[in-house]
């Protein structure tokens, strides 16, 4: 989904990148984990460049937490 310039990302997507259920990323998202935008029908969605920014950080965070 594009608005604007930006691109978008249902909770399916999200959910797959991360490897998790889609209500967690729906919970992460009422957290404030995870910025979202409502839609006009009351979904919501995830901007691409916030998840993907998000999964690098996780993913940097893991491999240095990890032993040689």
């Amino acid at each position: 989904m594009r608005a604007g310039r930006r691109t978008f990302l249902s909770r399916k997507e999200v959910a797959e990148l991360f490897d998790v259920c889609p209500s967690t990323v729906t919970r992460w998202a009422k957290l404030g984990k995870l910025p979202s935008v409502p839609t006009l029908g009351g979904q919501r969605r995830y901007p691409r460049e916030e998840v993907e920014r998000l999964l690098r950080q996780l993913l940097t965070d893991r491999k240095g937490s990890t032993a040689p």
